[in-house]
């Protein structure tokens, strides 16, 4: 491979909360292993890959300009994002107006939503569920109603179109907010089932905020398809979220970005984020962008994905082959596992909390999935060289699932 994905990044004492933030959080953050194990950060989504060089040039190059004041984001940066959504995604027609910088995704969740409801008011979202929606939607005053997901006989994870329904009907919702790819399932939807989704939402009148931050992130065999491509009222409804965060492992720099269509729509978005004086770009965050967009972080892309496919492939089957009573969909897009631990945690008289600090003592820093509302689920990162997760299983196997 051209780029490095086999490399252990060293991230401690570098601002790092996958590593240094361990214990920090009770209840969110894993606890330190026990003397003798390191520690595998799998818990937060964020990458243990260097970045693309492309990226640290920009920076590099715009860092040495000694000046930091006020400033306009250039053409470059509305360019580059056109480019990479037409070349990417097939998307046609995307101008500079269409989009807009968001100071995160779920800033731009929480603009869009105070724009069309009322504290109180209610919101359809799928679970298992994002616990950032859980807390930025709730924190904002509004009412979350959950449709959740269903395994099908191939324990693969559909949307029920039933339930949505009723759920729609029955609590006068106007608003959905829609992850494509979902998280933490990883589940990389279809275009038939987008459109049978945005059908429900435009019989119920809904605003529609489609988070497709992870739409990078694809496993091989499967493909991306953008909710506001598959029709004309899906363009016009659907306010859409990107960031080169995931896919670019630029989280700790912020920046995101919305693309609305609808001139209306965009309006009233617009001037929700822009009240609080918040949305504001770093023009750091600009030409990270930038730095990422270029030709070489398509190729970086591509093989961040094979790569990433390699990794989903080895645990899957290890899981499968090893972990009697653990149960998981075969992720089609991201970087997460999500572990349902049910039928094993019965069958050895144990609780998750229990499960989660096992697999913490001997340094696997997984997550616990029941904010995301997987009452015995743990949600797992694999975006970690291939021997950090040959060794992260292999002492799962040892000292937690298989352990004598």
């Amino acid at each position: 491979m051209k780029y490095d994905f086999t490399s252990i990044l060293n991230r401690h004492g570098q601002d790092a909360i996958a590593v240094d933030g361990l214990g920090m959080m009770p209840g969110m953050t894993p606890e330190p292993p026990q003397e003798g194990f390191d520690f595998i950060p799998m818990w937060v989504a964020d990458m243990n890959f260097p970045v693309v060089p492309t990226i640290q040039e920009a920076i590099i190059d715009r860092a040495k300009e000694p000046h930091f004041g006020y400033f306009l984001p250039r053409d470059e940066y509305f360019d580059e994002i056109i480019k990479w959504h037409e070349t990417r995604n097939g998307v046609e027609g995307l101008t500079k107006e269409c989009i807009g910088y968001e100071n995160g995704v779920l800033g731009g969740v929480v603009s869009t939503l105070k724009s069309f409801m009322q504290p109180g008011d209610a919101v359809l979202l799928h679970s298992p569920t994002y616990i950032g929606f859980t807390g930025c939607i709730e924190n904002a005053g509004f009412k979350i109603v959950h449709s959740p997901l269903v395994l099908d006989e191939n324990g693969t994870w559909r949307m029920d179109f039933e339930d949505m329904e009723k759920k729609l009907a029955e609590n006068n919702i106007h608003a959905a907010v829609f992850c494509s790819p979902h998280n933490p399932t990883g589940r990389v939807w279809e275009r038939e089932e987008i459109e049978q989704a945005m059908e429900l939402y435009k019989k119920y009148d809904c605003v529609v905020v489609s988070d497709e931050i992870w739409s990078d992130i694809i496993m091989p065999g499967h493909k991306h398809i953008p909710t506001q491509s598959v029709s004309e009222d899906a363009r016009n409804r659907t306010v859409a979220l990107y960031a080169p965060s995931k896919t670019f492992n630029l989280a700790g720099l912020v920046g995101s970005y919305h693309i609305i269509y609808n001139k209306y729509l965009r309006d009233r978005e617009t001037a929700t984020a822009s009240k609080a004086h918040y949305n504001d770009m770093n023009v750091l965050s600009m030409h990270a962008l930038i730095g990422a967009y270029k030709p070489e972080g398509y190729e970086w892309v591509d093989e961040l994905c094979e790569v990433l496919g390699k990794n989903v492939d080895y645990a899957y089957d290890y899981i499968t082959e090893h972990f009697k009573g653990v149960t998981l969909s075969k992720p089609e897009g991201t970087y997460m596992l999500f572990l349902d631990c049910t039928e094993w945690l019965e069958e050895h008289g144990r609780d998750i909390a229990w499960l989660q600090k096992a697999g913490w003592n001997v340094g696997v820093g997984w997550q616990d999935g029941r904010p995301f509302h997987g009452p015995n689920a743990i949600r797992m990162n694999l975006a970690v060289p291939f021997s950090r997760v040959q060794e992260a299983f292999d002492r799962l196997d040892k000292y937690v699932f298989n352990a004598e």
